[in-house]
């Protein structure tokens, strides 16, 4: 097929997965997609730290999914990234590019000569007669972007961008009916060990928080105090009620214990954004990643934060190509699908 084609890697902490897209007469088409496990502790809070181990997980998910490039768009997701608004003095894009590690050296909690850094402009704004960029500041250890580049390559593949994981998640898990429209919305992407939080007004972006804690929280947790396996705490986070009582009930009460720190978290995060920008109520939250699948979570968070919950739709942004999957198949990867899809989306 003609056209533009992307493929985004999303490295995660119990699993690698990309998306292939094909942007051909203005239609976004997922041609391929795939996800293999990685072995426990090779990832680690987002950062790589086994990066053989990555690397033959990379491959056997480019054979498995038969992936045409070698070229990927690599998403970034760590504690030791850091997104702030912040405004800064206006100048032509070349001048802004050379001089910001000098503008920002005391606003990253890191060494500028060590980190990787963007800056997003949103909007010119004046304040006391000075034209201003007010935009979002990205900030990112260099050294974990290395190491997950370096992975990226023992797999025999490049690297030909890196891009926010929470950019790529607010590409095709926001609302539609929402980017004009409304007030803020708040879009959540839950993985394993890292949760993305990023809410935009109109498709841009105001605010970005990246937590480190996820679905295997609530998983370790079961395990720990029902004495099961890995496979099966899984099953009962996401139906409870699959064990016969009394232990369905024990499952209920300790998923529900879980499920209250995480919430607390995330309104924590959407609390500090309301109180930032003035006051004003997110209209609608939007959740996707694994983890977002516990049972009782999306219940747990509207009553928390007073706004609906929703669960995004990765495909509804794409025409579904030959991907070898069926439907069945489409409908089981689709809340796992936002990054890779949104990486890919980013770059046609």
């Amino acid at each position: 097929m003609a056209g533009r084609t992307a493929i985004g890697l999303d490295i995660g902490t119990s699993s690698v997965r990309a998306a292939q897209v094909t942007v051909s007469k203005g239609s976004p088409v997922l041609e391929r997609f795939g996800q293999v496990a990685l072995p426990p502790g090779v990832v680690r809070d987002g950062e790589v730290v086994d990066a053989d181990a990555v690397a033959v997980a990379i491959r056997t998910l480019w054979v498995q999914a038969k992936f045409t490039k070698k070229d990927v768009v690599l998403g970034v997701s760590n504690q030791k990234v850091v997104v702030r608004l912040i405004d800064l003095p206006w100048m032509a894009e070349d001048d802004l590019r050379a001089s910001l590690k000098f503008q920002v050296a005391d606003l990253v909690p890191m060494p500028v000569e060590e980190a990787v850094l963007d800056f997003i402009p949103l909007e010119e704004v004046v304040s006391d007669s000075s034209r201003l960029y007010r935009g979002l500041l990205v900030a990112a250890s260099q050294d974990a972007v290395l190491d997950a580049i370096r992975a990226v390559q023992k797999a025999g593949l490049k690297v030909a961008t890196v891009d926010l994981t929470p950019f790529a998640v607010l590409r095709v898990a926001g609302s539609a009916d929402s980017f004009g429209t409304g007030g803020p919305e708040a879009v959540v992407d839950i993985g394993a060990k890292v949760t993305n939080i990023i809410v935009h007004e109109a498709g841009i972006p105001k605010f970005v928080r990246i937590l480190l804690l996820g679905g295997d929280d609530i998983t370790g947790a079961i395990v720990e105090k029902l004495g099961i396996s890995p496979v099966e705490a899984e099953a009962l986070k996401r139906n409870p009620a699959a064990l016969a009582e009394p232990s369905a009930a024990a499952a209920r009460k300790i998923v529900d214990q879980a499920l209250v720190e995480f919430v607390d978290e995330v309104r924590g995060s959407v609390d500090y954004f309301v109180a930032m920008s003035g006051g004003r109520p997110l209209s609608r939250f939007v959740l996707s990643g694994g983890g977002s699948l516990s049972d009782g979570l999306a219940q747990r968070l509207a009553t928390a934060v007073r706004t609906p919950v929703e669960y995004g739709r990765p495909f509804t942004q794409v025409q579904i190509g030959k991907t070898g999957l069926s439907p069945e198949q489409l409908q089981y990867v689709e809340p796992l699908s936002a990054v890779p899809v949104g990486l890919a989306m980013g770059a046609v």
